[in-house]
């Protein structure tokens, strides 16, 4: 399976583009779902993931994970962050090549588990969801750390890896496509728009097209023709872009583009005498990033420029921050409540309902982590950036390219959309392999 698709690209994004389609249909998601995790499973057990087979669809469900919700196609709402740690515990279990455990990372995991034992929720609710809302994406993290650290994979399977992530992002880009109602009976403002977002969170669908961008972006950059024709595969980019702008919502988005920035400057660096050909590149995703602003601007009503410019809908300037730095100051004062271990996990929002401020769950894992778990979870911060940073201080340009732009698509992400998605957490952790074969990169 993991095999045609990588022989048979075109056919896939086709195949994909259906399945978006056919999820507008109410007897198709439940199936498509239970399939994938049962498929996934079975795979990697009878391959023995002699192919890195636990790690490929790991990455599909990662890229999978927010359509399916948005379909209703999950029975558990964290299937996603489950059905990674179940197919990379499998793949460990099964594989040929000896694992390397980071004994960091089991410390990170022991410390997380430590803010439980202060977990209280209010009568009524339960404290099992309370924990796996907050813990299920960090527990992740960790089990995929434990899979892809100091992991040796190729070039080609890292382009494969990307790939398989993309594919689903087509599904979804799709299902948006025929859910969104006609664009000129939307109302835009200068929030994040669920119309244009097949009516699931902005946050989470901007964040995967985010990815879905870069991952087009990096194939353009490198020439990679995955549909056959580099005009099609730019045409492709500049719908997603389209897409993700009509979300309203701007932390992927910028994110995407950040990401993507660091990987082109380290590797133009690894490249020397590249400047030249990296210029013309830019010069053309130029005329289509204009083209697409341009376009969206006229069908918002100008109302994205306010939204990315930080203006209300009048076009007057606002203070886009005062919400964050208030919940900000509240998970502060909670800290000097409990320095030490924290107020539990899942407390703050509890907190804040009871004392009648804020409501609502962190969006910044940070700053949870510094609320729920006091110096514990400065203790996990530091653990989760000395980590990666040690190993981009010890790889070379090329493998730099990566680590930097897979940590900053971490760190900027859990920053405005917490762990809700199984996303952050992977991408983390593919910052920690070791890249091989680097003759076919040059």
């Amino acid at each position: 399976m993991l095999k045609f698709i990588s022989n048979n690209k075109l056919v896939a994004i086709i195949i994909h583009i259906v399945i978006g389609y056919l999820a507008t249909f109410s007897f198709f998601p439940i199936p498509f779902g239970i399939t994938i995790l049962l498929a996934g499973l079975i795979i990697i057990l009878v391959s023995g993931n002699k192919n890195e087979e636990a790690l490929m669809i790991s990455g599909y469900l990662v890229g999978v994970e927010v359509f399916l919700r948005m379909v209703k196609g999950v029975i558990s709402y964290e299937t996603g962050k489950y059905g990674v740690v179940l197919f990379l515990i499998t793949g460990m279990l099964v594989t040929p090549v000896k694992q390397k455990i980071n004994i960091n990372y089991v410390i990170y995991l022991l410390l997380l588990l430590l803010g439980i034992v202060f977990t209280q929720v209010p009568e009524g609710e339960s404290i099992r969801k309370a924990i796996a809302f907050n813990l299920s994406g960090p527990f992740m993290l960790g089990v995929s750390a434990f899979y892809m650290y100091k992991r040796p994979i190729s070039y080609s399977e890292l382009n494969e890896l990307f790939f398989i992530i993309l594919l689903p992002i087509f599904s979804m880009i799709t299902y948006i496509y025929f859910r969104t109602p006609d664009l000129r009976e939307v109302v835009f403002g200068i929030s994040s728009n669920f119309s244009t977002s097949g009516d699931f969170g902005p946050n989470q669908v901007a964040t995967i097209v985010g990815f879905g961008m870069f991952a087009l972006g990096f194939f353009l950059y490198q020439r990679t023709k995955i549909t056959g024709f580099l005009i099609l595969d730019g045409i492709l980019l500049a719908y997603f872009t389209y897409r993700g702008l009509l979300t309203f919502s701007r932390g992927g988005i910028f994110t995407a583009v950040a990401a993507f920035f660091l990987l082109s400057l380290f590797l133009i660096v690894y490249k020397k005498g590249s400047f030249k050909s990296v210029f013309k590149y830019l010069i053309v995703s130029s005329f289509f990033i204009v083209g697409v602003w341009v376009y969206t601007s006229d069908i918002t009503g100008g109302m994205i420029e306010n939204r990315y410019m930080g203006k209300d809908a009048s076009g007057k300037e606002k203070n886009i921050l005062t919400g964050r730095f208030d919940l900000f100051s509240s998970q502060i004062e909670s800290f000097k409540d409990a320095p030490l271990f924290g107020i539990g996990v899942g407390n703050g929002k509890f907190k804040r309902e009871k004392e009648g401020g804020l409501v609502g769950a962190s969006h910044s894992e940070v700053s949870r982590l510094i609320e729920e778990h006091g110096l514990i979870g400065v203790i996990i911060l530091i653990i989760l950036v000395a980590i990666p940073l040690a190993h981009f201080f010890n790889s070379n340009n090329f493998q730099r390219a990566f680590i930097i732009s897979f940590f900053l698509f971490w760190f900027l992400t859990v920053n405005h959309s917490a762990m809700r998605i199984a996303f952050p957490g992977f991408i983390y952790a593919m910052g920690l392999i070791i890249i091989t074969d680097d003759g076919s990169k040059q």
